[in-house]
């Protein structure tokens, strides 16, 4: 993975899913050299140098698309609007849950959003999925153009990635190319549903999916029998722990196998592996809505997808790094050894020398992203002409 902080790997996380969701390596370079002393403090300390770094570089931008939109030059405004949306919300990623103005920040990046949105991608447009007695935020990209119903993705994130983050991922992009919309969702305990509305994540993740099933169910342009969901990092639990019970999804994808997230926990208090942002246990306890860490620990126990992935009776795609320093890729195994009840699963994983070997494929995003865009296309389009797909070998 590109290190442009030699031996902090969260602040290097960060600056490689910029660089491969859209970031231009000049901007990242203005943003990231003043910082470079900071960084070699450690990854919790220097965050609010971090943010005042990145957010210069953004509101310079802000201003460069100001005089292009004034000009007349809208999809360039566009553009940039979104380029400082992506490193706006990469750097409040990178706060303690207590920040000062961290939503007014964040209230920021949606402004930017809905005005590159606007501008430059009329694809895609903000949403609200009605949830228990409010709504869960939500973007939704579809195909330019489209015979009849077309088949949805559903895609979460994960511990602290929001849906921003998804959308900059291009993925969104790459299945309307494929004739596929995307609904990309903050779920409880994630961006928009997590900061602005105080909800928190839990463990029975149905409950999000049948929301989700329902919301699009209402949608005339989609196919009701082809709505697949995907979840990335900590969504590789959200997801299968989604299709096992929600049974009106035809596929699912977990991007980096999440099976037993309590016992990475466990292993973090240790020291053991990596860890995704910093503040971390600030970060997690604010994501479930606890306050004790010891207490935590052991409701995180059950974050656990043993006696659960036996129930996904629908196709599903395992994506891992073999590189992953966060999460083991024993666990992808794991995962695809117990969902023996898939008429279609695959394990595939990514090494060093293709690239995408790291948390999520970050090193190299769009491998990753193609790979799944395709194998989702390929599925869509094998549920629409055989309701039951072979089973496909580990690793092929």
């Amino acid at each position: 993975m590109f290190e442009y902080f030699p031996g902090n790997y969260v602040w290097n996380l960060g600056v490689v899913a910029t660089l491969n969701s859209g970031g231009y390596i000049d901007e990242i370079d203005r943003a990231c050299r003043p910082i470079r002393d900071a960084a070699t403090r450690g990854e919790d300390a220097g965050t609010e140098e971090f943010l005042a770094s990145w957010t210069a570089v953004v509101d310079d931008l802000v201003d460069n698309a100001d005089r292009n939109l004034a000009a007349g030059h809208a999809r360039t405004a566009g553009r940039t609007y979104a380029r400082a949306a992506n490193y706006l919300v990469n750097a409040e990623r990178m706060q303690s849950a207590d920040a000062p103005d961290r939503n007014a920040i964040y209230r920021r990046v949606l402004e930017l959003m809905e005005q590159s949105f606007e501008l430059a991608d009329p694809l895609t447009r903000k949403v609200t999925i009605p949830f228990r007695d409010t709504t869960l935020p939500a973007y939704f990209t579809q195909p330019e153009t489209a015979d009849g119903p077309v088949p949805c993705m559903i895609m979460w994130n994960g511990l602290d990635s929001t849906k921003e983050h998804m959308y900059f991922s291009g993925f969104c992009h790459e299945l309307a190319r494929r004739g596929i919309a995307t609904l990309m969702v903050d779920c409880p305990g994630s961006g928009e549903a997590l900061r602005l509305q105080g909800l928190t994540a839990q463990i029975a993740t149905e409950e999000w999916a049948a929301a989700c099933v329902d919301y699009l169910e209402t949608i005339d342009t989609i196919d009701a029998d082809r709505i697949g969901l995907v979840g990335w990092s900590l969504g590789g639990y959200y997801a299968p722990r989604a299709a096992a019970f929600e049974k009106r999804l035809a596929l699912c994808v977990a991007w980096g196998a999440n099976h037993d997230w309590g016992k990475v926990q466990r292993r973090r208090v240790d020291r053991e592996g990596e860890r995704p942002v910093p503040h971390y246990w600030e970060h997690v306890k604010w994501v479930w809505g606890h306050d004790d860490l010891d207490e935590f620990l052991d409701f995180a126990d059950g974050v656990n997808l043993d006696g659960v992935v036996e129930n996904i009776t629908v196709p599903f795609l395992i994506a891992h790094g073999e590189n992953d320093r966060q999460i083991p890729v024993d666990y992808a195994h794991r995962s695809y050894e117990q969902a023996t009840a898939s008429p279609k699963r695959q394990l595939r994983i990514f090494t060093a020398d293709e690239g995408g070997a790291e948390h999520v494929g970050l090193d190299h995003l769009p491998h990753v992203s193609d790979f799944v865009a395709d194998w989702v296309a390929d599925t869509f389009t094998e549920l629409a002409a055989h309701p039951e797909p072979a089973t496909t070998a580990a690793g092929s």
